[in-house]
């Protein structure tokens, strides 16, 4: 499924780009207004989707949620097939939003609950990783797959995601023994950790130390009142979640992938903006690879660091070239854009998007409400983000915009080296 939503966002660069031509695969052309909007209403829609999944996450389950997530992403793409109008795009790219904000909030949710925390940060990078590979297939189907055919490629994901989650994923330990299904929590828990017959023993001292811990955190959870929420822990991890929050959106790395093609075009590189837009896919998904691999072992807060100051050098570059390029002909130095724009992705794919929602998850006193208030924000800001970039583009100019995002960046890199804490290798409930 993370596969599927990667591809109706690399799928959209391209797309959209024909869309305001008269070469439009569709039956309709598309103002730069309408297709802001056709980019915010997944916007729109992943703030429903968080919205709903916290509210219903904990009474239905992860896997229940799991398999509920698929149905908006199959919809989406049969809207894209039939659509006659620009107002079927905006419907399902909606939709496609709903499947976005309910797939990160129960899929953070149940790795952390399923997960050691050893390989829990590594989890969550494998989570980006697989949305970076679908905004590469997407890009390239995009650009070289026929129109007609690309939706029906992309339903067997959400289709072949449900069966697989129906049969093989247990329901995650920790929602059970909130449900007082200990039996069935046993046998999750064991399945999970993968201990054996032969290791019961082990397992039932590690079962029954989570059970009693949890136990006391329902207490405690039970207990909390609004002086809770007031407190000083508790607004150090929304000062920390403001601005991961804030950066990760306004930094413009999300918003960016989906109209690539379009600042390519306006760069002032000679390149083919589709085959740039192809490179940059292959650039995030060695980027959230590299997340991977080292965010339990450099942890959360370093490649925060490192990500958010690589991302605003880069686009402080990738703004002067544009602005000398409107001035002066830089022909010959037309691969300078992909470079800079392959550095500022790969960089922010480290850590901004590598380790956002698990960090997001950690860094909270009290996690599933704050959680979900957080995610509901963060859908707010990709609507804000997807509707006004290429507005700014065109109004602004690309230079000015580049260095806005910049900005955003760099002030990031510097509360991140001041204020935020390390979370690598502890609990949950530590």
């Amino acid at each position: 499924i993370c596969i599927a939503h990667g591809i109706g966002i690399g799928w959209f660069a391209p797309t959209m780009r024909k869309m305001q031509t008269e070469e439009s695969p569709m039956n309709f052309m598309a103002t730069v207004s309408e297709v802001s909007w056709v980019g915010s209403c997944l916007g729109i829609g992943a703030m429903t989707g968080n919205a709903l999944m916290g509210v219903i996450l904990p009474y239905l389950g992860s896997k229940l949620c799991l398999l509920l997530i698929a149905i908006p992403q199959t919809c989406y793409w049969l809207l894209v097939y039939f659509a006659e109008s620009v107002e079927y795009l905006y419907v399902g790219r909606f939709l496609g939003g709903l499947c976005s904000g309910g797939m990160y909030i129960v899929h953070s949710m149940f790795l952390s609950e399923i997960s050691d925390p050893k390989i829990r940060g590594t989890l969550g990078a494998i989570m980006m990783l697989s949305v970076n590979i679908g905004v590469l297939l997407g890009n390239i189907m995009g650009t070289h797959m026929p129109f007609s055919i690309t939706p029906f490629v992309v339903l067997l994901f959400p289709i072949m995601y449900f069966v697989f989650t129906l049969i093989f994923i247990p329901e995650s330990p920790v929602h059970l023994i909130k449900k007082g299904k200990l039996n069935e929590a046993e046998k999750s828990f064991r399945f999970y950790k993968n201990i054996q017959d032969y290791n019961r023993a082990a397992a039932l001292e590690e079962f029954a130390d989570m059970q009693q811990k949890l136990t006391d955190d329902s207490k405690q959870s039970s207990s909390v009142t609004i002086k809770d929420y007031l407190s000083r822990s508790a607004f150090r991890a929304y000062a920390s979640a403001a601005v991961l929050l804030i950066v990760n959106q306004f930094s413009g790395i999300f918003s960016m992938v989906s109209y690539m093609s379009d600042i390519f075009d306006l760069s002032g590189s000679t390149m083919d903006p589709d085959t740039c837009t192809i490179i940059i896919g292959i650039v995030q998904i060695l980027g959230t690879y590299a997340t991977a691999l080292l965010c339990d072992v450099w942890g959360r807060r370093l490649l925060l660091v490192v990500s958010s100051g690589g991302v605003a050098v880069s686009l402080f570059g990738f703004g002067f070239f544009t602005y000398f390029a409107l001035r002066h002909d830089l022909s010959d130095w037309s691969w300078v854009p992909l470079v800079l724009m392959s550095l500022c992705i790969f960089m922010g794919n480290i850590g901004l998007v590598g380790c956002f929602f698990m960090a997001l998850v950690e860094m909270y006193p009290i996690r599933g409400r704050a959680t979900s208030i957080s995610v509901v924000i963060c859908g707010f800001f990709v609507f804000v983000m997807l509707n006004i970039l290429p507005i700014c583009m065109a109004e602004w100019g690309l230079p000015a915009t580049m260095w806005s995002c910049a900005g955003v960046s760099a002030f990031g890199f510097i509360y991140f080296v001041t204020f935020l804490k390390e979370t690598k290798g502890k609990s949950m409930l530590e």
